[in-house]
């Protein structure tokens, strides 16, 4: 698409300052489109780190014994060591029996990969890579600047679109480049602006694509807004708190990836925001769990 909007630029457009100015911003948005895009394809999904995989002696032991509610029970030692405050919809530690770890929260093992991932979001063909911790922000980031891409496509070609119906257009190769950006750029740009719609509705509430499909459980029972921390704090969860960062596609989001902060934690420094969350969610819809709940937990299987 590049080579054939520079043609069309060099073929349709007569003034030389208008063809310097096309085409100095088309690059400049298509270095930020390829260079997110770059880093959404080679940034490699983050696993958990050692210390919440079983030991030798305890995958031996794990693995040896037959009854289930030992097994559990034994599962349940582990984790009061670690910090983790999710559950399975059953109340049972989220353990991968795959990569013989216990689950951080939000992570998630990912058939595809064959490996548990941080704060996994999903697995997406059109990176052919695991979205998660280590390159959810670099995602958005590509599905914004792709937005971007198709909507100064299809607002600079439109022009010489109509051209082309009052048959102002003389050159032949120039109608072909102008009909084929206008109809592709307005393709994208329809099903993008959907997906980074759905995309910035997840991150302003703190939620990945498998926790809004299945309510995260905590060791208090369900609660489907138990990483919500109010507006702006979700959207520094993902690209930090230092707003140079926002637009440019370099790591900035905080924490490790293994735990993040809670609403429960929140609530019970400051019982105002339980108030003001609930306010938020009685206006958003009447269907959901009682906001007062101060819950702690996520479980979701790909």
């Amino acid at each position: 698409m590049a080579r054939i909007f520079n043609t069309a630029c060099m073929l349709t457009v007569l003034s030389p300052a208008e063809k310097v100015v096309y085409l100095i911003l088309y690059h400049a948005i298509f270095v930020f489109f390829t260079w997110t895009y770059w880093k959404s394809i080679f940034t490699l999904p983050q696993q958990p780190n050692q210390k919440f995989h079983l030991s030798y002696t305890d995958k031996e032991r794990y693995e040896n014994e037959e009854r289930p509610e030992v097994q559990k029970q034994m599962l349940v030692d582990m984790a009061k060591k670690l910090p983790v405050y999710t559950r399975t919809g059953s109340g049972a530690v989220r353990f991968c029996d795959r990569c013989h770890l216990i689950k951080p929260d939000r992570c998630h093992h990912c058939s595809v990969c064959a490996m548990c991932v941080l704060k996994m979001d999903h697995h997406c063909p059109w990176v052919n890579n695991c979205i998660g911790f280590s390159n959810y922000k670099f995602f958005l980031q590509f599905l914004a600047y792709s937005v971007l891409y198709c909507l100064y496509i299809a607002t600079t070609v439109f022009s010489y679109f109509i051209k082309y119906w009052r048959g102002e257009l003389p050159s032949v190769r120039s109608k072909f480049h102008v009909l084929f950006l206008l109809f592709v750029a307005c393709m994208f740009f329809v099903s993008l602006v959907i997906l980074f719609g759905y995309h910035c509705w997840l991150v302003s509430r703190n939620k990945t694509t498998l926790e809004a499909f299945c309510t995260p459980v905590f060791t208090n029972g369900p609660e489907k807004n138990g990483f919500n921390l109010g507006f702006i704090k979700n959207i520094q969860q993902v690209f930090g708190d230092k707003k140079k960062f926002w637009l440019i596609p370099i790591g900035s989001s905080p924490g490790d990836g293994h735990s993040f902060p809670m609403r429960s934690r929140n609530e019970s420094q400051d019982p105002l925001l339980a108030n003001e969350e609930h306010w938020e969610d009685n206006e958003d819809d009447n269907r959901g769990y009682p906001e007062g709940s101060s819950s702690l937990a996520v479980e979701t299987e790909t």
